[in-house]
């Protein structure tokens, strides 16, 4: 990197100044970058810091930097994840660096070494101390909050800003995030909850990126000079379209679309393996595998399948011989040696941690992955291909957006190994090269909080800060923060629009009365003969109504003024302005205070309910405090009507399984019969009760319990083996071991709250946590 003089002696000076950052940036083997420099310096000084820029950038340096810094002053050090996966791996990579006893994870199913200086957990865990007020957080120094961008997600998202608001401010927060459009406006809300936050944005990518499409069996940059469109590309787009178009019976004449298989062979000639295809479908993110296998396609050589056999010996010895078949390992294990595999949210966590190590290490050197794989996981490639640029969301297939394109492609390229990455999109029929140049070029991917209250969180913040602070410090959110600020714009839109009616209020003074009377007396005609054509009154009544009002205009003093109709017209103009600046203060009425409301509902049915007596929390209350997830209200209520007292510990798994499955179809669901049955009605039936208060209170609904998961969670509290289970069954292995373990989750959490349920949680946990669940939760 060459310097001028000037930035070397200011970059010189900032290291005099900062010395745990000079001693920290001189232990890696690589100068690091300014914005890297920048946040340390911050951090040093006593600062939160923000730092937003491209994956792979190395923003985790930072955040590595406050371990540091806890590892040689004292204190303690959270790194926060949003995803068990990469909790895992960065607990890996510290306790590398600085050894097994200094490092601790805590992911809800894992606890290892938990009183550690430096303890890497989900986010959760970490929002769920604060509201126990658990002596673990005396001693904290600095949280660093990875992804920090998930505040997003809708059904996640609020956890982060929990954290941010609740979260001691003697805490130092680092906040890692990719590069959002509105990284400033982020940092402003960060300073005025957190204090003093530097806000450091850096949108270089240390591996360039260049974008491709696959036009047939051509591979042309999407760019040519200048960043314009490749006059190439748009020529022979043309070309097919006129081909399409033409006179050949509306067949496509546009190039061959290559198999799955030819294109990775042809990555493979062009040196630009290893490749990521984004596929977004689990079932063809296999079938991907199965085309290549079937093709005879081999990307490995002897020693690579050598080291790949090892890696497979070690990950999944744990997993029973009747089980491998079902599980596809053969037909899986055959193509990981072949140096392909696919990655997505439906494959047994075992399968998946092989797939990540082996990518990581340069062995697989094709995979076919959801979008999933693009949440942060460290599995970067030399090249990103894009089979589309839609994707079904569950209601229709949509677009993906600029945000989501930056997410998938910044894959490609990685630091240290490659000198370029490239993003490839294969051209269809259906693609327009414009609309790729523009999602690829465009830099708008603004942060939009996602941020509600729920029934536990207010539970929780009424019994630590009382009523009146808890909706203080909601109001003090993100989400309320934005709407304040798009207020703002409504509000000055407001007073134009006020100032614009007042000067033609002024313009319509009539010297012979008042104009604005007469005008009404015009509107009321015209909104009986408006009735009177939409047949809302009697016609005779209407007609009499009108003759009495023509009267009135006619004897009005304003009738003669010879002005009369450019008055009207101008009167017109300000009656429009008035109707707007109604709507206007309608939206801002629906944005002021907008999360105050929410808990100000909240309150009225946890009052209704009985779990906020006199302004205090009851007992239920403290129960309530203690189950979290979406369908919190729906479990507290069913413990306090006694729903699981009397059910058998298999029965119980199957009960609860309702309240954290969501089906991925609308097949009807399988029940087992007798107690199952009795008490999945009582939570029906409470739920309709929870139900029919919410809608009475105009608070967006809780989602409704889901049977779909009931029969299978029920079968493997039985002792009945996964084989049998999953034979001839939808699920998926992978979400059946997740929904599993949040079934685990939760009765860990129904043991918390209600100890008269423990001896049956126990029970329920010991049938349930064995096999592949449990060896998904030993996977470190």
């Amino acid at each position: 990197m060459n310097l001028s003089p000037a930035e070397s002696y200011a970059r010189s000076k900032s290291r005099a100044k900062y010395p745990k950052t000079k001693k920290f940036a001189e232990s890696f083997p690589f100068e690091l970058d300014q914005f890297q420099l920048d946040a340390c310096y911050a951090l040093e000084a006593g600062k939160g810091v923000l730092v937003a820029a491209p994956t792979g950038a190395g923003k985790t340096i930072v955040g590595e930097f406050a371990v540091d810094l806890v590892i040689n002053s004292g204190g303690k050090c959270f790194y926060t994840t949003p995803i068990k996966a990469l909790s895992n791996q960065k607990f890996q990579e510290l306790t590398l660096k600085y050894g097994d006893n200094k490092i601790g994870l805590l992911t809800g199913d894992t606890s290892i070494n938990s009183e550690a200086q430096i303890v890497v957990m989900t986010t959760e865990v970490l929002r769920n101390m604060i509201y126990a007020n658990s002596s673990t957080i005396a001693d904290l120094k600095y949280v660093v909050m990875d992804e920090v961008h998930f505040l997003a997600d809708k059904f996640r998202g609020a956890v982060w800003e929990e954290i941010l608001i609740h979260l001691s401010e003697k805490v130092q927060i680092i906040s890692l995030s990719a590069t959002v459009s509105n990284a400033e406006e982020f940092g402003e809300w960060l300073q005025t909850v957190r204090g003093d936050t530097e806000v450091i944005v850096s949108e270089v990518r240390p591996v360039p990126l260049y974008q491709h499409v696959l036009f047939g069996n051509r591979l042309l940059d999407l760019f040519g000079e200048n960043q314009k469109l490749n006059s190439e590309l748009t020529r022979l787009e043309r070309e097919s379209y006129r081909q399409i178009r033409g006179t050949w019976r509306g067949k496509p004449k546009g190039p061959r679309v290559l198999s799955r298989p030819e294109i990775v062979e042809k990555l493979d000639r062009a040196g630009l393996l290893p490749a990521i295809t984004f596929i977004f479908s689990r079932n063809n993110c296999d079938a991907a595998v199965r085309q290549c296998l079937a093709a005879g396609v081999r990307l490995t050589n002897s020693e690579e399948r050598k080291e790949i056999r090892a890696v497979i010996g070690k990950n999944l010895k744990n997993l029973g011989e009747e089980d491998l078949v079902l599980l596809g390992y053969y037909e899986w294990a055959d193509a990981l040696e072949r140096g392909i595999a696919s990655h997505h949210a439906g494959l047994l966590p075992a399968f998946k941690v092989t797939v990540e190590e082996l990518f990581q290490r340069g062995i697989i050197k094709a995979v076919f992955a959801t979008e999933t794989l693009a949440l942060g996981i460290n599995m970067p490639a030399k090249t990103v291909v894009l089979e589309r640029l839609s994707k079904w969301n569950g209601e229709a297939h949509v677009a993906i957006s600029p945000g989501e394109y930056t997410q998938l492609t910044g894959r490609a390229g990685r630091r240290g190994i490659d000198i370029e990455g490239n993003a490839v999109i294969l051209w269809n029929n259906d693609l327009d090269s414009s609309s790729v140049g523009g999602l690829a070029s465009t830099r708008t991917y603004p942060l939009k909080s996602s941020f509600k209250p729920t029934y536990n969180m207010s539970i929780n913040l009424i019994s630590q800060l009382g009523t009146n602070r808890a909706r203080t410090s909601l109001e003090s959110s993100l989400a309320q923060f934005q709407a304040d600020k798009a207020v703002v714009g409504l509000a000055r839109q407001i007073r134009k629009n006020e100032v614009a009616r007042d000067d033609l209020y002024r313009q319509v003074q009539c010297h012979l009365g008042d104009f604005l009377q007469y005008a009404s007396i015009r509107e009321g005609i015209k909104k009986l003969e408006t009735h009177g054509r939409r047949g809302k009154k009697k016609r005779h009544e209407i007609e009499e109504e009108i003759a009495n009002l023509r009267k009135q205009q006619r004897a009005h003093s304003c009738h003669a003024c010879p002005e009369r109709e450019t008055h009207a017209r101008l009167t017109e103009r300000a009656q429009r302005l008035q109707r707007e600046i109604d709507a206007l203060s309608e939206r801002i009425e629906s944005r002021t205070n907008v999360i105050a409301r929410r808990f100000d509902r909240i309150k009225l049915i946890l009052e209704k309910l009985g779990y906020i007596e006199n302004d205090l929390i009851s007992k239920t209350g403290r129960l309530l405090a203690k189950i979290y997830g979406e369908t919190d209200l729906l479990i507290a209520e069913s413990i306090q009507a006694g729903v699981f007292n009397n059910l058998m510990p298999a029965d119980l798994v199957s009960v609860i399984s309702a309240c954290i499955y969501e089906s991925r179809n609308e097949e009807a669901a399988k029940i087992p019969k007798g107690d199952i049955q009795v008490a999945l009605a009582a939570i029906s039936k409470i739920y309709g009760k929870i139900h029919e208060i919410e809608i009475d209170l105009n608070l967006e609904p809780m989602r409704a319990p889901d049977f779909g998961f009931c029969w299978a969670a029920h079968k493997w509290a039985s002792g009945n083996s996964l084989t049998s289970i999953l034979k001839g069954n939808d699920i998926t292995v992978g979400d059946f071991v997740r929904s599993m373990k949040q079934i685990i989750d939760l009765l860990r959490q129904l043991r918390a709250a209600a100890p008269e349920l423990s001896e049956l949680t126990d029970q329920a946990l010991s049938k349930i946590d064995r096999g592949v669940i449990a060896y998904a939760g030993a996977l470190v």
